[in-house]
Formats: C-alpha cells, sequence, structure tokens
C-alpha cells in the first residue's frame, strides 16, 4: 500500500456487510463517493441481501460483491463457502486503488480490509484496533451519517447531503401489488420489531396507536421483518379493535421498499425498517431510548419526529445501562406512552396535510 490516496482512483472497495438500518446511515457517505469520482467503479462488499436490493436500482453503487464469513466481519456458517483466502486472491486481481473500512471499530474489519491488497485504505479506528493508511478515529457517540461522511471526507468526497437516499422501482411497486393486492390508497405503517428487545414499545400501545389512525379512516399495516417477529405482529392485530393487515414473512426488500414509501406515516421503533422508511421519503415517528437517539435519529423535523425514552437504568435489575448492558431484554421505551406517541402521529399527518415540503427529495425512482 501507498502512502497517499490516487487522485483520481479508477476502482473503490467499500466494506459495509452489516444490518438493513447499518447500511441506510452510509448512504450519504456512498453519495459523496459517488459525486467525488464519478468516473470510479465503486464496489461494495456486503451481504446476500446487499446484492438482492442493488439489483437494477439506480443509486452510487456499481457491484455488490458478497463477503465470506470471517470473523468479525460476517460471522455465519463458511460450509458453503470457498476458503477466504480465495475471496482475497479474487479481491487482490482487482486491483483497487482505494479501499474504505465503513464495518465499526477495525479490530476485525481493518485486518480484513488489509487483505484486500487495495492500492490505499481509509477507515474507523477504535482504541487497540490495528491501522489502516488513514484512520478516523471510532467513538460510540456520534451520529452515524456522520461518521461515514467522516470517513470519506478523508479521501477527498464532500457531502452532497446528509440525508439517507434510496430510489423506489417499478419492480418493487409490481412485487407489492402482487403482495397486498388490497392495499388502500390511504395507509400507514406500524413496524413493531426491533433487532434488540430493549428498543421495543409494546405491543400493546402500538395497538392503542393503531386503532387511533384507523379512527381516521387510514388503512393499519402492521409488518415485520425479521423471523422473529410474527409473534409481535400477530399481539398488535389482536390487541387493536379495528381492522388491520399484517405483511410479514413474504415481505421481501424490494415489496418493503415500496410500502413504506406510499405510506402517508411510519411509526416504529430504531429499526432497519424505519431507517429504510425516512430513505425513500416516508414521514416517520421513530421510538428511541437514549443510548441510540445520538446515534440513530433523524436529523430533520419537518418529516421525521424522534420521541426519546430516557430510561437509563434497567427495570429489571436497576443497573446503568449507558455504561454497560446488563443482559436483560425488557423495554426501554416505557416512558414513552399511547398518548405522547399518537399525538406526535397526528401532528405530523396534520403538518404534511398543509402541504409542507419535505426536508429532502428522495432518489429519481427508475
Amino acid at each position: 500500500m501507498s502512502d497517499s490516496i490516487s487522485a483520481a482512483p479508477a476502482k473503490i472497495a467499500v466494506l459495509r456487510a452489516n444490518g438493513l438500518g447499518d447500511f441506510i446511515f452510509a448512504l450519504p457517505a456512498l453519495e459523496a463517493l459517488r459525486h467525488a469520482y464519478p468516473a470510479a467503479e465503486i464496489v461494495l462488499l456486503g451481504l446476500p441481501w446487499h446484492a438482492q436490493l442493488f439489483e437494477s436500482r439506480p443509486g452510487p453503487i456499481d457491484r455488490v460483491v458478497v463477503v465470506p464469513p470471517y470473523p468479525g466481519v460476517r460471522d455465519t456458517d463458511p460450509d458453503t463457502w470457498p476458503a477466504p483466502s480465495s475471496f482475497f486472491e479474487a479481491m487482490q486481481a482487482e486491483r483497487f486503488d482505494l479501499a474504505l473500512q465503513l464495518h465499526g471499530g477495525g479490530a476485525h474489519s481493518n485486518p480484513f480490509v488489509r487483505q484486500l491488497g487495495a492500492a490505499f485504505a481509509v477507515g474507523l479506528q477504535a482504541p487497540g484496533a490495528p491501522p489502516l493508511d488513514r484512520n478516523v478515529p471510532y467513538v460510540w457517540l456520534q451520529p452515524e451519517v456522520m461518521r461515514y461522511l467522516e470517513v470519506v471526507g478523508h479521501v477527498g468526497a464532500a457531502p452532497v447531503t446528509f440525508t439517507p437516499r434510496l430510489a423506489v422501482t417499478p419492480a418493487d411497486r409490481q412485487a407489492l401489488a402482487g403482495l397486498l393486492p388490497a392495499l388502500a390508497s390511504d395507509y400507514v405503517v406500524l413496524h413493531p420489531g426491533a433487532g434488540d428487545a430493549r428498543r421495543r414499545w409494546p405491543p400493546s400501545r402500538f395497538a392503542e396507536l393503531g386503532d387511533a389512525l384507523a379512527a381516521l379512516q387510514l388503512q393499519v399495516i402492521v409488518t415485520g421483518f425479521r423471523a422473529d417477529e410474527q409473534a409481535l405482529v400477530e399481539e398488535v392485530l389482536d390487541r387493536m379493535h379495528a381492522p388491520a393487515v399484517a405483511a410479514w414473512g413474504s415481505l421481501a426488500l424490494g415489496p418493503l421498499v415500496a410500502l413504506l414509501a406510499g405510506s402517508r406515516l411510519v411509526v416504529s421503533n430504531d429499526s432497519g425498517p424505519l431507517h429504510l422508511a425516512g430513505a425513500v421519503g416516508a414521514p416517520t415517528v421513530g421510538l428511541y431510548w437514549i443510548g441510540n437517539v445520538v446515534t440513530a435519529g433523524a436529523h430533520y423535523r419537518g418529516r421525521h419526529r424522534v420521541l426519546t425514552s430516557w430510561q437509563m437504568h434497567c427495570p429489571e435489575c436497576g443497573q446503568h445501562c449507558m455504561r454497560e448492558p446488563c443482559g436483560h431484554d425488557t423495554s426501554f421505551l416505557l416512558e414513552l406512552d399511547s398518548a405522547t406517541v399518537t399525538a406526535e402521529a397526528l401532528a405530523l399527518l396534520a403538518f404534511l396535510a398543509e402541504g409542507q415540503q419535505p426536508d429532502a427529495a428522495p432518489l429519481a425512482a427508475a
């Protein structure tokens, strides 16, 4: 590796092989990279779902290469994969001019990036992590969007937006029509799931919110994204008095993109679908624990409202969990009552009904 970046890199690798919401936060950095180097080929080193999402979808990425199992980068069953050595040999043959590590603090991801053989490598570095050619300190309490913009800024890519944006395609809409043919023209989406149970608002309160929104003659769609969210969706529907529609199980990424983009409002826990909704232009009410709102909360308020629970101590054991998690899965969002969330949702709907302009337009659809 050299000690400086090429003035105009022809091929750029970006490592970001994690969850849906995590990836959405990196979109402004990828847009900045595309704007700075319009002729470069930008290759995302990601997961199979990245390849699915960006098949025939306009955006800043030219190609997705799925990474093999690698400790701390992609922890999964390696039995069906070739040895990582063959992957790195293929990547070295690509002759990347630049490699960017946007995949955590670098303890595992920086050695991974080193093995790509790029001429120059830049990325995040937590204390104790091995360095790359240029390093950006990884500090927990930093907005995720700004974290990745800071990394690409070190290679001459200035921000063109601070808002994650993702295009919606005709294929997305066609797939949604096939799955939910009875979808109303005016509907709202409630998403009661989240990867961490501590970030989940109780289903009973989602049900109360759903009834309030249904009273406005809005169709209520309750979504699940992860395999373990079926029970949450069913509990919300069981507790609602008004009819609602479950969208769980068969809702792949394309239909989910279209569903969120067409919604009058999305109310969700801090989760991948919440951040995807914002990226495709949907108004959102996000429900956050204080430990995550700094890093993951939406920046603008014209179309997005951020409601925060200030619960810092575990409701079960009393440990201060801003310092270290205690291991309990109790919700930390109990401070957010149904009346507060409902009032915020209705206020945002009323504000948008006045014809207010969005904070930032999504990418043009194909």
